[in-house]
């Protein structure tokens, strides 16, 4: 936070004695403005802050800032000749125009966080509410296909996995998928304070990514205890059809039911202070059990396959094998178990069951369920079965956070935070159902002084 002191004629002031106070989290600032009657207070928490502002023979002014994350605020004192005290509310409404910097971008406060209605509760959906930002909706697989390089969206154009995700200041970058807005730790909607996206015109400060900047800040205690829990039902009994499970359905001659998704998400969230003015403990738990369906392709063998026959393209028009025509010029032709077993006259030693077909293969192409739609597959050996397959998840997220204020110039937090996500495999006997558990810790401390401004960080993330 800086600003300029000036009198109504607009002379700066040197030497005006300016005041910044927090007694939510007892902060509490004091210091000069300089020849030029500028002042600034570096490496400020985000929260609601008081600025005092006299000298001598002008009158007291006083204005309540809204201070949001990575975001400088420009507060400017013109000071009048009266002994009267001025208070002025300055929002961050009224602060919304960046005159500091180059950077462009939104902060979101917890306020908006809370109220804004969003599927799943996911906090990183509220990110893509923002001007120049593309969101093409949550990747269905943890990695997608190899040429798709949007990963769920992009910020002004640059690659998704060019973006910067931290929180509370330290890394929190995906490095296996590279998701365009959500970090490696999932925070849940009640423990995010704000957040904010720079989409364009990082500082150095950010340095490491081409893409966008993603700032998220944990809630922290305060000297008045709070606590909430809440819960939140979706149900299918609204929801509409898949399409590809719609025509499936029809082609199978069964009634139209869509696929389940039933979500649940319930926790709790609280925090006060454990020594007043001095140490203070924010935590929260959510757990999230997902009863979901996802509708998955497949590919399967045709009836004819099946029964051992064979059948391909080709232009010669007048071969013993053909039996109809794919189009001009291109004539379908096939192979029975007969005329396969002739192909291979000389097969002994590897042909155990004889010539021609594997009984084996064809007894195992029976077991699977004949095509119910024709979008993949050549459409003559094999063609599309798709389903609405199961596919549960179940997420619990802790966090606990305890900051310390060694002083008015030095303060220390230490986060914990541990997700675990609980899947099965959508197509059993594919691979096995799996269970990951990621635990992360981050430690802070930071000093600041008139001439001295210190950061030092640290943070590590564990899956297992």
């Amino acid at each position: 936070m800086r600003g300029l002191v000036t009198d109504v004629t607009g002379a700066a002031i040197p030497g005006a004695a300016v005041e910044l106070t927090n007694k939510a989290i007892d902060v509490q600032k004091d210091m000069v403005a300089d020849g030029k009657g500028e002042y600034q207070f570096p490496q400020l928490v985000p929260s609601r802050y008081t600025i005092t502002v006299s000298a001598t023979r002008m009158g007291t002014q006083q204005k309540i800032v809204e201070l949001l994350v990575a975001q400088q605020a420009t507060v400017n004192f013109a000071l009048t000749v009266s002994n009267t005290t001025v208070t002025v509310e300055f929002s961050s409404e009224n602060n919304a125009l960046n005159t500091t910097d180059t950077t462009i971008g939104n902060a979101v406060d917890n306020q908006t966080v809370e109220s804004l209605p969003m599927e799943g509760r996911n906090a990183q959906d509220l990110r893509s509410l923002q001007p120049g930002v593309l969101f093409r909706g949550h990747a269905q697989q943890p990695t997608l296909v190899s040429n798709d390089d949007n990963r769920s969206g992009a910020v002004s154009g640059a690659r998704s996995d060019q973006g910067n995700v931290t929180l509370d200041g330290l890394d929190n970058n995906d490095q296996v998928t590279g998701l365009a807005f959500n970090g490696v730790l999932r925070s849940s909607l009640d423990s995010v304070d704000e957040f904010r996206v720079t989409t364009t015109g990082q500082n150095a400060e950010s340095g490491r990514k081409s893409g966008a900047q993603v700032n998220v800040v944990t809630k922290s205690g305060r000297n008045t205890f709070h606590a909430s829990a809440y819960e939140y039902n979706r149900d299918t009994f609204f929801a509409a059809n898949d399409w590809f499970n719609k025509k499936a359905e029809i082609l199978e001659k069964v009634p139209n039911k869509p696929g389940k998704l039933i979500r649940n998400t319930f926790g709790v969230a609280g925090g006060g202070p454990i020594l007043k003015d001095r140490l203070f403990f924010f935590t929260s738990f959510e757990r999230q059990p997902t009863a979901e369906n996802q509708q998955v392709i497949g590919t399967v063998p045709t009836q004819n396959l099946r029964n051992g026959v064979l059948q391909y393209t080709t232009g010669n028009a007048t071969g013993s094998n053909m039996v109809g025509t794919v189009g001009t010029g291109t004539y379908l032709s096939q192979l029975t178990p007969a005329q396969f077993a002739v192909l291979d006259p000389n097969c002994t030693s590897s042909c155990p069951w004889g010539h021609g077909e594997d009984p084996n293969v064809i007894a195992l192409a029976q077991q699977l369920p004949l095509p119910n739609a024709t979008g993949v597959g050549d459409g003559y050996n094999t063609s599309e079965f798709t389903w609405s397959a199961p596919n549960p998840l179940i997420l619990n997220t802790s966090i606990l956070k305890i900051d310390y204020v060694i002083n008015s110039n030095r303060r220390l937090f230490v986060r914990d935070l541990q997700e675990d996500c609980n899947r099965r495999s959508i197509q059993p006997r594919e691979q096995p159902d799996f269970s990951l558990r990621w635990h992360s810790h981050r430690r802070a401390i930071t000093q600041t002084g008139p001439k001295v401004l210190v950061s030092v960080k640290h943070g590590s993330t564990q899956i297992a």
